[in-house]
Formats: structure tokens, C-alpha cells, sequence
């Protein structure tokens, strides 16, 4: 009997050393994701004679991604990570006719290099959460939404990102990837519709495709 456990017990070792090594081949990893980023309406606090909210659409975003892994075990995995996020197109809406107050849209770039552990990599489903410090740039439209000249300017601020993900094996080194971020950066600004606030969320959900090698 225990000869058996011994032998069961060092076959488990090697299938998981054989695992570990296999990862170990596959240290970076390159994909991108497609979806929608997700902001909350803002109250205005003065300047609108209606509307005295700014209301946000789901603007369609893409981000890419790089990582590559420093420590790989059957348990876990710790990757350096950079990641680059586009929300092209964020339709907004405040103020009223003859009262413009906000451009029509803007757009966001963030920029956020950080660091990703994953549970069970050497599996084929393999859940993570992920931190990164970078900055974030949002340029406005020139004209505001019921015409006339913006007086918003495009701002660059500093970006935290915390996002939770699931990739799933499908194919050798192709996996598929759902995953939710959360860009928390500077507000966009708008002189002629103060909300009181400086930083505000931005939700990216979306899901893609990686290649590991």
C-alpha cells in the first residue's frame, strides 16, 4: 500500500512539474479584447438651464496587451502586463437647446503597465486579477453638442486600473479572454457644466483573443 501512495504520490509530482515546464515555455502572451466602456452619469451643479445632467453613452472601446510571465507554478502566476486602452467614441449629452453646456463626444487613451496573477495557468481555465499605474488622455470635440465653440480643453491625468478576467484554453496557445477593467482617472473638462468632481470611473468590458509563446 505504500508503494502505491508512493508511486501515485510521485506521478502527481511529475505531471505537475511537467505542467509547470510546459508554461514555463510560455512566458509571453499578446491578444487583444473588444467591448464597451461604461461611465456614470454626473449631475451639473450650475450653467444648465435644463438637463442638469450629463449623461454618458456606451462608448465601443478595444484595448491590447502584452504580458509576460516572471513566476509560473501549478497554483499560480505572477506576469508583468501592459495594456492599452481606446474608448474612441463616448456620446455624451447635458445642457439644452440654445444652452450648449458639453461637447457631443470625446475619447480616452489610457496607457497602464502593471501586474496580473493568475490561479491554475497550467490549466485550460485560468481566472485573474490585475493592477496597473499609468495615465489617461481625453480629447474633446471642438464644438459643443448644440453649437458653438468648446471651451473644454483635452486633459492628461494620472490612471489607476484593477480588472478581473477568465481566459480559456481553445486551441494549442490560443486562448479567449472575458474580461472587466476599471480606468479610474481624471475627469473630462467641462468649464461651462462643473460636476464637483475631478476623477471618475471608466468600466471597460469586453472579451478577446491571446496567443501565448
Amino acid at each position: 500500500m505504500f508503494v502505491k501512495r508512493l508511486w501515485i504520490a510521485v506521478l502527481m509530482v511529475v505531471t505537475m512539474l511537467a505542467a509547470s515546464a510546459v508554461a514555463q515555455d510560455e512566458k509571453n502572451e499578446v491578444g487583444g479584447s473588444f467591448g464597451g466602456t461604461f461611465i456614470s452619469n454626473q449631475g451639473i451643479k450650475s450653467g444648465a438651464a435644463a438637463n442638469t445632467i450629463i449623461a454618458s453613452g456606451k462608448g465601443i472601446s478595444f484595448d491590447v496587451e502584452y504580458a509576460r510571465r516572471f513566476i509560473v507554478t501549478p497554483i499560480f502566476a505572477v506576469s508583468g502586463e501592459a495594456v492599452v486602452m481606446v474608448n474612441h467614441d463616448e456620446d455624451i449629452n447635458g445642457g439644452a437647446y440654445l444652452h450648449a453646456v458639453v461637447p457631443p463626444q470625446y475619447s480616452e487613451l489610457f496607457v497602464t503597465p502593471g501586474a496580473r496573477l493568475n490561479l491554475f495557468p497550467t490549466t485550460a481555465v485560468s481566472p485573474w486579477v490585475s493592477f496597473g499605474v499609468g495615465f489617461g488622455h481625453i480629447s474633446q470635440n471642438s464644438m459643443l453638442i448644440y453649437g458653438g465653440t468648446n471651451p473644454g480643453k483635452s486633459t492628461t491625468s494620472a490612471a489607476v486600473q484593477g480588472g478581473v478576467g477568465l481566459d480559456v484554453k481553445v486551441w494549442k496557445r490560443l486562448s479567449i479572454r472575458g474580461e472587466a477593467r476599471d480606468f479610474w482617472s481624471g475627469a473630462p473638462d467641462f468649464p461651462l457644466a462643473p460636476t464637483g468632481k475631478t476623477r471618475q470611473h471608466n468600466y471597460f468590458v469586453g472579451g478577446g483573443v491571446f496567443w501565448r509563446f
